[in-house]
């Protein structure tokens, strides 16, 4: 039984306007991230940063919070800053999720621990059915740790290597979301 899209709240970040234009055709990918932050309103200030000269900052075009409402932050349309290397052919959805925060790179803080909320997987489903309608070219998922496997010295001991990105982490229910889904995870 196909499910029904979920509302979404669009929200708009201030330099949308900036972001390159691509079409709905250059779409294959999805990745799936977490916020490694404490809540929503934290994930929007770091969002609205400027990071580069081109007047844009690092944001998903989703974000999906524990009680499951889901925000658009970035047109799909456009092409957000969420996982080099694989902007342009991606979809970065978010989850709100403490992750490691405020400890990220700390080699004695690199366990993830928060589960997903059960709306915020029941929203996550339903808004990847809806983008695999809208976006004729998405087949493929991944975690931003799938993408992005460089390891960086530890905040604590730089003798010491650390994942630079974990997320979704362990606690993703990657079965659950996938199922019924017709979207393959991708391991490069």
């Amino acid at each position: 039984m196909p499910m029904p899209p979920p509302p979404i709240h669009d929200q708009p970040l201030p330099y949308v306007s900036h972001l390159d234009a691509r079409p709905a055709s250059a779409v294959d990918l999805v990745v799936i991230h977490c916020t490694e932050l404490p809540d929503l309103a934290t994930a929007r200030r770091y969002g609205e940063k400027v990071l580069y000269a081109s007047g844009t900052g690092n944001s998903g075009h989703f974000y999906i919070d524990r009680d499951g409402r889901v925000y658009r932050y970035v047109p799909g349309t456009r092409v957000a800053n969420h996982t080099r290397g694989y902007n342009e052919r991606a979809i970065g959805i978010e989850l709100v999720n403490v992750g490691r925060y405020p400890d990220w790179l700390d080699s004695r803080h690199q366990t993830m621990t928060q589960p997903y909320t059960a709306a915020q997987i029941a929203s996550l489903r339903a808004l990847l059915g809806q983008l695999r309608k809208d976006y004729p070219n998405l087949h493929w998922i991944a975690g931003h740790e799938d993408l992005d496997t460089t390891m960086v010295p530890a905040s604590d001991d730089p003798s010491i290597e650390v994942h630079r990105k974990r997320d979704p982490g362990p606690q993703f229910p990657w079965p659950r979301v996938l199922e019924g889904l017709p979207l393959q995870r991708l391991h490069p």
